[in-house]
């Protein structure tokens, strides 16, 4: 005797599940950081000299906020790893 195959069942109507309020939660957290981010380039693009020891040259602040922002993380990253890697019995 052949199967009857099941649709999915919709959610009932009322109340979010919370799995969905947590997404929508999630996605309005996201795009709220994503929007204050924005708003912090557009208000740092005053072009700033760097120094260099053989030279200065000019970029956009938001820029060089941004660069050592990657060069920190990356080398809290890996100097973090080299200190759990370390204490390893």
């Amino acid at each position: 005797m052949p199967e009857a195959k099941r649709e999915p069942q919709a959610e009932p109507l009322g109340r979010p599940s919370a799995k969905s309020r947590r997404e929508r939660t999630s996605q309005i957290v996201t795009f709220g950081l994503g929007g204050l981010v924005a708003l912090f380039a557009v208000l740092n693009l005053d072009e700033v000299d760097v120094n260099w020891i053989v030279g200065t040259w000019q970029t956009p602040l938001i820029v060089v906020i941004a660069v050592s922002l990657l060069l920190g993380s990356g080398l809290g990253y890996f100097l973090a790893r080299r200190r759990a890697r370390g204490s390893r019995p």
